[in-house]
């Protein structure tokens, strides 16, 4: 090709015939090369595009996305590409995704009370939102000590539908993600309450919590991270997108505004979710409350 571009750029001054006669090059190879040409622009030019969408996507979801979610959401805008080819312009763009880090464990058992049973058993999907909710505890590190978050996950949607923070981990903390889950409707009678079996969720105070909010609570096996993968996999996203290595420099408030902005903006309304569909968990909700406007 470095020969085409050579005799092309010099054929009006020694002409294609001689310059490839005396370079001894295969003069109906440029003729084939030559007349491909605009054709070949219009390749590059569509790959340019594509690679300006890409990098959009991946800016806008923060450098998250990798090729695979990057290829979903331009199925969504309505560009159909092959998941290799947007690999590719990743990789030769020197895109990637981020990796999740590994979790760190916060759950401490109260080995006095007794447990409750497992009504999930590793079953993370529901058939209408409100039915189905799970929750855990993760720490946030701030210049400030320790900032704690607890979330309240809706298994049918993914949505975070109730959370709090504060600077302990006390029953208090809890108490809280599910009151903000329940006060916003999203439970619905007797549905399931699933968590690990950390002091926390076992205490005679939570129980007594969830018994007035008409929820049974489901507990995990201890010491097994897999009973409860969908909380600990939604903490995982947590940490590996939104940065936490900034906040050893700021405050627990800057945390808290930070944590409150990526869960209620980005998670809930843009981020898009391989296990409902590769939708928003906003989305997944007003699909499912259309789909009921439809029966009804």
């Amino acid at each position: 090709m470095i020969r085409f571009c050579f005799v092309d750029e010099y054929r009006n001054a020694h002409g294609v015939k001689r310059m490839c006669d005396v370079l001894g090059w295969d003069r109906s190879g440029y003729c084939t090369w030559h007349k491909n040409k605009e054709t070949r622009q219009q390749r590059a030019d569509g790959e340019e595009e594509l690679a300006r969408q890409i990098r959009e996507i991946h800016t806008d979801s923060r450098g998250a996305y990798g090729a695979l979610r990057i290829t979903r959401s331009l199925r969504v805008q309505g560009r159909v590409v092959n998941r290799k080819r947007a690999a590719r312009v990743v990789r030769e763009r020197q895109l990637s995704g981020m990796t999740r880090r590994k979790p760190r464990s916060l759950t401490k058992p109260d080995r006095m009370a007794p447990p409750a049973p497992d009504l999930v058993q590793l079953d993370f999907n529901a058939p209408m939102p409100g039915l189905k909710l799970v929750g855990d505890i993760t720490c946030l590190p701030t210049a400030e000590g320790w900032l704690y978050l607890a979330a309240v996950i809706d298994l049918c949607t993914r949505e975070v539908v109730g959370w709090s923070m504060v600077d302990h981990m006390r029953t208090q903390l809890v108490g809280d993600a599910i009151r903000m889950a329940h006060a916003g409707g999203h439970t619905a009678g007797n549905a399931i309450f699933h968590t690990d079996r950390g002091s926390q969720y076992t205490s005679i105070q939570f129980r007594e919590k969830l018994a007035e909010l008409d929820l049974r609570q489901s507990t995990g096996r201890a010491g097994s991270c897999f009973d409860n993968a969908a909380a600990e996999s939604f903490f995982a996203v947590l940490k590996s997108e939104i940065g936490t290595t900034a906040w050893p420099t700021r405050t627990r408030m800057q945390a808290r505004q930070d944590v409150f902005r990526w869960i209620a903006q980005y998670y809930s309304r843009e981020r898009i979710h391989s296990t409902i569909g590769h939708l928003t968990p906003h989305h997944a909700r007003t699909r499912y409350r259309q789909r009921l406007d439809l029966v009804a």
